[in-house]
Formats: C-alpha cells, sequence, structure tokens
C-alpha cells in the first residue's frame, strides 16, 4: 500500500507543480464561468428587438400597438422605413419585419377586416418567432378591445351615452384588468430557484475536470513509450501496485479539481448547507473516480499520445453533448436514449439536485448507483487492458 501512495503522491506533486495544467483545470473553467454568469446573469430570458415599418404613423391603433410592444420586457422596438426594412431583409441583417398598413387604424375602427404583414428570411429565426407571436398576441387583444367597445355600444344605443364615453370608460377598465387582473397566475418552482449558476455550474465542473482527467491519459502513453513506466517496475513495484497508484493519482486530481470548483460555489453563490457541501464532495469523488477508469482505459487502447489526445477530446465532447450539459434535450427523442449512456448525463444531473435546497445523497441514489458502477466496470476493463510497457 504504501508503494501505491508514493506513486499517487508523486503524480499529485507533478500535477501540482505544473503551472499550466493547473491554469488550464482550475482558473479556465472559473474565467469561463464568471464570463458566462456576468454575461446573462440578471437578463430576462428574452431579449429581441421588432423591426416595423408603421405606413400609418397618425393612427390610433398602429400608436397603441406600437407603444404597448415597447412596453414589454426583453422587446425593443426599432422603427424602419419600408425601403431600409426590405434592404436590410434582403441582406439578411435582420430575418423579419412587421408591416403595418396604411389605413390600419380607420379600417379597424370602422370595423373592417385588415391586416399585419411579416416580411421574414427562411423562418425568420427563433427570435423572429418569437416577436411575431408577440405582435400577434398584442394585435388580438387591440382587436378584442374593439370589439367589446363596439358591443357596449350596440347595447347602450337607446342610452343617452356619447361614444367618446363609451371608448374612454371601456379602456379604462382594460387597462385596469391588465394591471389587476381578476385571474393572476402564480409560478411555483419545484426543486429550487432555476438560475444561471445551477444550469451551468455543473456542466462547467463535469466537463473540465473529465477532460482534464482524460487528458492525462496521454502522460501515460508518453511514460509508457519512453520507458518511464518499465524503469518503474525493475523496482520491487508490481504492475497492479502501479496500476493502482495511477488510478489512485487521476482520482485525487479530479477531487482536488471538483473541490476547489465547489468550494467557491460555497463561498461566492452560498448554494450549500455544510452538510450538503459534504455530502456534494462524496458525489464528487465518485464522479472522479469513474473519469478516472475511463482516462485508463484510453491510456491502455491508445498507441501514441496523439492518439490518446484525440480519443480524449472526442470523448469529451461527445460525453458533454450528449449528456445535455449545456441545453435541454427533449424528452423521448434520440439524442435523449443515446444520451442515457453519457457519464455527463448522470453527473449533471446529481450535481443540479445537490445544489438544489434541501437536497440530500438518497435524491441521487440512481445516479451514485450508476456513476458507481462505471467506477466498477470500468476498473475492470482498465486493469485488463493496461500496459506498462509498449506490446503488452
Amino acid at each position: 500500500m504504501s508503494r501505491i501512495l508514493a506513486i499517487t503522491i508523486r503524480e499529485l506533486r507533478s500535477y501540482l507543480r505544473d503551472r499550466a495544467d493547473l491554469a488550464f483545470s482550475l482558473l479556465l473553467p472559473i474565467a469561463i464561468f464568471a464570463l458566462m454568469y456576468g454575461a446573462f446573469s440578471g437578463q430576462t430570458l428574452f431579449h429581441g428587438t421588432a423591426y416595423i415599418v408603421n405606413d400609418d404613423p397618425e393612427g390610433l391603433y398602429s400608436l397603441r400597438l406600437i407603444e404597448r410592444l415597447s412596453e414589454k420586457e426583453g422587446l425593443e422596438v426599432s422603427l424602419l422605413g419600408s425601403d431600409v426594412a426590405n434592404t436590410k431583409l434582403e441582406n439578411s441583417d435582420i430575418l423579419l419585419a412587421v408591416y403595418i398598413p396604411d389605413g390600419f387604424s380607420a379600417q379597424l375602427g370602422a370595423g373592417w377586416p385588415t391586416e399585419i404583414t411579416f416580411r421574414q428570411r427562411g423562418n425568420g429565426g427563433l427570435e423572429g418567432q418569437i416577436v411575431a407571436s408577440m405582435v400577434r398576441s398584442e394585435a388580438d387583444r387591440i382587436s378584442q378591445e374593439i370589439q367589446i367597445q363596439r358591443q357596449v355600444q350596440i347595447a347602450l344605443a337607446d342610452n343617452v351615452v356619447g361614444r367618446d364615453q363609451i371608448e374612454t370608460t371601456v379602456q379604462r377598465l382594460m387597462e385596469r384588468e391588465r394591471e389587476l387582473p381578476i385571474v393572476e397566475v402564480d409560478d411555483a418552482i419545484l426543486g429550487g430557484e432555476t438560475s444561471m449558476v445551477h444550469q451551468s455550474l455543473p456542466g462547467i465542473i463535469t466537463m473540465f475536470v473529465l477532460f482534464a482527467i482524460t487528458m492525462g491519459s496521454r502522460v501515460i502513453v508518453e511514460e509508457r513509450r519512453k520507458g518511464t513506466l518499465e524503469r518503474l517496475l525493475t523496482t520491487r513495484l508490481s504492475v497492479g501496485e502501479l496500476y493502482m497508484g495511477k488510478f489512485l493519482a487521476s482520482t485525487a486530481r479530479g477531487f482536488l479539481q471538483t473541490s476547489i470548483l465547489l468550494s467557491l460555489a460555497y463561498m461566492v453563490f452560498q448554494l450549500f448547507t455544510p452538510l450538503s457541501f459534504i455530502m456534494t464532495l462524496c458525489l464528487a469523488l465518485v464522479f472522479s473516480a469513474a473519469a478516472s477508469t475511463l482516462a485508463l482505459i484510453i491510456a491502455s487502447v491508445s498507441r501514441t499520445d496523439d492518439q490518446a489526445t484525440w480519443i480524449s477530446v472526442f470523448f469529451t465532447m461527445s460525453t458533454v453533448m450528449l449528456g445535455g450539459t449545456f441545453f435541454e434535450i427533449p424528452l423521448g427523442s434520440v439524442l435523449f436514449t443515446i444520451g442515457r449512456a453519457s457519464i455527463n448525463t448522470y453527473a449533471n444531473s446529481a450535481f443540479k439536485t445537490m445544489m438544489s435546497s434541501g437536497a440530500s445523497l438518497s435524491d441521487v441514489t440512481s445516479e451514485l448507483v450508476v456513476l458507481a458502477a462505471v467506477v466498477v466496470v470500468g476498473l475492470v476493463i482498465s486493469r485488463v487492458l493496461f500496459r506498462a510497457v509498449p506490446g503488452g
């Protein structure tokens, strides 16, 4: 056991002395998360621009439509001339423009049907589709208000009530309904509040830890090629002890990296209680062990340094994408089914759960079982394939 620990300590000292390795595994994920947090935190879920061509500039209802769109959170209104909008669409500077025709308000006021035109490139893009939906919603609301006013006027036709008074009263009641609706919608968030930290931090941690550990397989291949591992075997060290030393060193390295990132999240964002932080560290240890066995498999099947590097890059990127690290994979899709084979799927899910208020290890039992199974199977496969000298 002392020889295994000696190999482990030697590997950790080499890791801690390598400033470039430390910068990649610690400073880079911190810097990337800080940029993402600074860029997206505090912003609304949607932010877009509605490009509008208003050929009815003096119309009551066209101005009302533009005013209400301007009041929407996350939506900016940009008024363009018809020629400018057409040119921007042709050059793909914008993907969707809204055209309000001349006489729009007059026709609405007279009860005649009218239309708003959407000109778009392709499908208008995701932002354009959302903007178009907002415009339709507000246009329908204005149309409903006009119909209500007309119905009230018909009902009061025999009374001495002026049209202006009816319109003003109905408009005031509609405004009050928008500000204080009779039916309110209450959003109930289950499992704690979802924020930029909860969404991105687990993915950043798992991605960089997995990438750093698997890239460590290149070092083992290099040591095998240069004969370093063979020279170690000329001592009283056995192949099994050398293997376990490499495994424990890789696990300790991943655990150290994860612990530092989680500690910063604990201090800066107050995501954990002292007890949940300790339980999350236990989860990080299991994840690091699972990633270490995968790195040893990569080191065993790779014959050159370049092979180990590219296999590590491909493996990490594929598991990150299939694991839904930074985006949700639709339930029941093909990618969702394939993603069940990704270690990141279970690690990300477990870390997100542990970052929720009141979570415990019992809430991530299934994820822990899968990660533990990866450790066991990975240890068996990597030990069978492990080679200390080229060729066997």
